[in-house]
C-alpha cells in the first residue's frame, strides 16, 4: 500500500521542542499526522487474498531487516553522552524513557506506568512499569535517580555531556520506593513531563564509574556491553560499517516479533538501488530517501513510503565567540571567558550573508522542492511558528552589497574581494561534514553566492560527521562558519537547550542578554501556562534572533521514509516511525 505525502499542518496546535539527538547529521540529537494507527489485528494491506492461497493472520515471528544510514555513528552508545543522529538510530531501539510522544504529540506512558503532578506544578511522581534491563537486572527508581543525578554532577559537562537542560530547574529526584520516583523542581515547571523524558541508563552498570570515565567505559561503547531496557540490544558491530541489533526476548512489553535489525552504513547515492533490489529494507533517520530519488522509490511496488515535514533543519552557523583552550579541556561553558570573533561580529555582515545566499534555489534545485526555507527556529508545524515575526531575508545580492558597504567592508585592492574596515584581508573559513549529499552540495553553492558579493571564503576539506561535530562543540579554533543541522523532537518549542548563552548546545556561542531574557520569559510561570502568552514570547524572541542572525537558517527538508511493504505495524507518527518497534513483523 502506498501512503501519499502527508503535511503536518494539521498539528499546528501541538507542541514542538528540542531534544537533541543530535546535531550530528541531520539532525541531525537526537531529534518529525493523523495517519490511522495500525494495531496488532489490523494488517497494513487492502485485505484481498488470492483464492486457494494459504495466509497467516496476525503477527509472524522471525526474520531480520536491514536498515541504512548515511554516516557511521560516533561510537558513543551511552544516552548521557551521545551527540549525533546516527547514534540515536541505535539508541532508539536499545533504550527508553519514562514517557514518550504518541501520534498526537501528547505524552504517553513508557517506562512509567502513570504519573501525578501536584497542584502548583513543582512535583511530579511516577509509578514505574515492571521492566528489566537487557542483562536481566530489574529496572527500578534507583536507575532514574542515578540518570538525573549524573546529569547534575559537576563533572558531567567536563565529561562531554550536553543535556543539562533536563535538570536546569531540578531540585531533587527521589526514589520513594523501587517502583516510585518523585521529581521536585525549584519553581513552577510547566514542562515537567518533558524534563522527565530523558533516556534512562542502568545504575548497576555505571553506578561505581566516575562521571569523567563514563564516556569511555566499555558499556558506553562496546557491542554486547551496551545495556538498555529497549526491545533490541546492540550485540555486534563492525565500526563504521555495520551495527547489529538482536531482539531481547525478556523485553517487558513482550518479545519482539523480529529476530533483529541490522544497520548498515551506506553511501546515500546507492540506497535507492539497494531498496529496489531488496538488499535494503528501510531508510529512515536522518533525512531518509534523497528527494531526487523519491519518485523512483515511491513507484516501487514492494516499498512503502511516508513523507512528513522534518522536525529539524539545516543551518550555517557563525562562530560568534570562541572558547578558551582551558575551558574546552575543562568542559566549562562560561560566556565571560569567550573571545569574540571579530570577523563576523558586525550584525550587518551576518545580515548581508543571509541576503546573499539563494536558499530557495537550494530547496528547488537540490531538494527538488521537497523542503521549506526557514527564517526562525520553529518549523511551520509548531504552534510557536509566526511568519510575521521574522525577516524573510529574500535573496538579494544588492541588499547584501549595500550592508557590506555600510559596514565598511569594501574592495580596496581591486581583486574582487572585500577587505575589512581596517583594510586587512578578510577571509571567512567554512567547514562542513560528509554524509549528507544535499549539505555537501550546498557548500560550494554558498561559497559561490558569497563570493558574488565580494566575500572571500575558504571552503575547507570536509570531515566525517563525527570529527566535524566534535570540533563544532569544542570551538577553540579558527572556525568562522560551519554547516550542520539540528534534529528537534516534538515535545515543546522552548529554545533554551540550543540558545541560552550558557547552554552547551549553543554552538554558535551567541552571548546575548536580550535573547536569554526572552527565552526565560517563555517558560515563566504562571504566565506561561497560557499558550497565547508563550506564543507571543517566542514571537518576540524569533524577531530578535532574526535581527541579530546568530546563524543562517537554510532549510527544513521533508523526511522521506521508505521501508519494505512486508514490514507491518510500522506506525507513522509525526516524530518518526520507530515507535513500538517490538510490534514490527515481516509478513510472509
Amino acid at each position: 500500500m502506498k501512503l501519499s505525502k502527508f503535511w503536518l499542518m494539521l498539528v499546528l496546535a501541538l507542541a514542538l521542542a528540542f531534544t537533541l539527538v543530535a546535531c550530528g547529521g541531520d539532525e541531525d540529537d537526537t531529534t518529525t499526522d493523523d495517519t490511522p494507527d495500525q494495531t496488532d489485528d489490523t494488517p497494513d494491506d487492502d485485505g484481498d487474498e488470492d483464492e486457494g492461497e494459504e495466509t497467516t493472520e496476525g503477527p509472524q515471528q522471525g526474520g531480520t531487516i536491514v536498515a541504512g544510514m548515511y554516516s557511521a555513528p560516533g561510537h558513543q552508545f551511552n544516552p548521557l553522552f551521545y551527540s549525533d543522529a546516527y547514534e540515536a538510530n541505535i539508541l532508539s531501539f536499545t533504550h527508553e524513557s519514562l514517557v514518550a510522544l504518541d501520534e498526537n504529540l501528547d505524552w504517553e506512558p513508557s517506562l512509567a506506568e502513570s504519573w501525578e503532578i501536584n497542584d502548583d506544578y513543582t512535583e511530579i511522581t511516577f509509578t514505574l512499569n515492571e521492566a528489566t534491563w537487557q542483562d536481566g537486572e530489574p529496572f527500578t527508581a534507583d536507575d532514574v535517580v542515578f540518570t538525573y543525578e549524573t546529569i547534575q554532577d559537576e563533572d558531567y559537562v567536563a565529561a562531554g555531556g550536553v543535556r543539562t537542560n533536563y535538570v536546569a530547574n531540578l531540585e531533587s529526584v527521589e526514589a520513594v520506593d523501587p517502583q516510585t520516583v518523585k521529581f521536585t523542581y525549584t519553581d513552577v515547571n510547566i514542562n515537567a513531563l518533558y524534563d522527565a523524558s530523558f533516556i534512562i541508563v542502568p545504575k548497576h552498570i555505571f553506578g561505581d564509574v566516575p562521571v569523567l570515565e563514563m564516556p569511555d567505559h566499555s558499556a558506553s561503547r562496546n557491542a554486547g556491553e551496551v545495556i538498555g531496557t529497549g526491545p533490541y540490544q546492540l550485540t555486534d558491530m563492525l565500526e563504521g560499517e555495520q551495527y547489529v541489533l538482536t531482539s531481547y526476548e525478556g523485553y517487558w512489553q513482550g518479545a519482539p516479533n523480529l529476530d533483529g535489525i541490522t544497520w548498515r552504513v551506506i553511501e546515500q547515492s546507492i540506497m535507492p538501488g539497494l531498496l529496489e533490489s531488496g538488499q535494503l529494507d528501510m531508510v529512515a533517520e536522518p533525512n531518509g530517501v534523497p528527494a531526487a530519488d523519491f519518485e523512483a522509490v515511491d513507484a516501487l511496488d514492494h516499498i512503502t513510503t511516508y513523507v512528513t515535514q522534518d522536525f529539524g533543519y539545516q543551518y550555517m552557523g557563525f562562530k560568534l565567540h570562541h572558547r578558551t583552550t582551558d575551558d574546552v579541556e575543562n568542559g566549562v561553558i562560561d560566556p565571560d571567558n569567550w573571545v569574540e570573533n571579530e570577523k563576523v561580529a558586525d550584525v550587518r555582515v551576518r545580515q548581508a550573508i543571509v541576503y546573499a545566499i539563494n536558499r530557495q534555489a537550494i530547496v528547488d534545485g537540490l531538494l527538488f522542492g521537497m523542503g521549506t526555507v526557514l527564517n526562525a527556529n520553529f518549523p511551520e508545524a509548531s504552534w510557536a511558528f509566526d511568519e510575521s515575526a521574522v525577516n524573510p531575508y529574500d535573496f538579494s545580492p544588492e541588499t547584501a552589497e549595500e550592508l557590506l558597504d555600510e559596514a565598511g567592508y569594501v574592495d580596496v585592492t581591486g581583486d574582487g574581494f572585500r577587505e575589512d574596515p581596517d583594510g586587512n584581508e578578510w577571509v571567512l573559513n567554512l567547514d562542513y561534514p560528509t554524509g549528507n549529499q544535499v549539505r555537501e552540495r550546498s557548500a560550494p553553492i554558498i561559497v559561490e553566492n558569497l563570493e558574488a558579493v565580494g566575500i572571500k571564503v575558504d571552503l575547507r576539506n570536509p570531515r566525517e560527521a563525527g570529527p566535524h561535530f566534535d570540533l563544532v562543540e569544542k570551538d577553540n579554533h579558527d572556525w568562522d562558519m560551519y554547516l550542520a543541522g539540528w534534529s528537534l523532537s516534538a515535545a515543546d518549542p522552548d529554545p533554551s537547550a540550543l540558545w541560552l548563552s550558557t547552554a552547551p548546545y549553543n554552538y554558535t556561542r551567541w552571548n546575548d542578554a536580550t535573547s536569554d531574557e526572552l527565552i526565560k520569559a517563555g517558560v515563566q510561570a504562571p504566565d506561561a501556562f497560557d499558550q497565547d502568552y508563550r506564543k507571543q514570547a517566542y514571537s518576540d524572541w524569533a524577531a530578535h534572533m532574526s535581527e541579530q542572525v546568530p546563524q543562517v537558517f537554510l532549510y527544513s527538508a521533508d523526511n522521506i521514509y521508505a521501508y519494505n511493504a512486508n514490514l507491518k505495524e510500522v506506525k507513522h507518527y509525526p516524530a518518526g516511525i520507530y515507535a513500538d518497534s517490538h510490534l514490527w513483523y515481516l509478513e510472509q
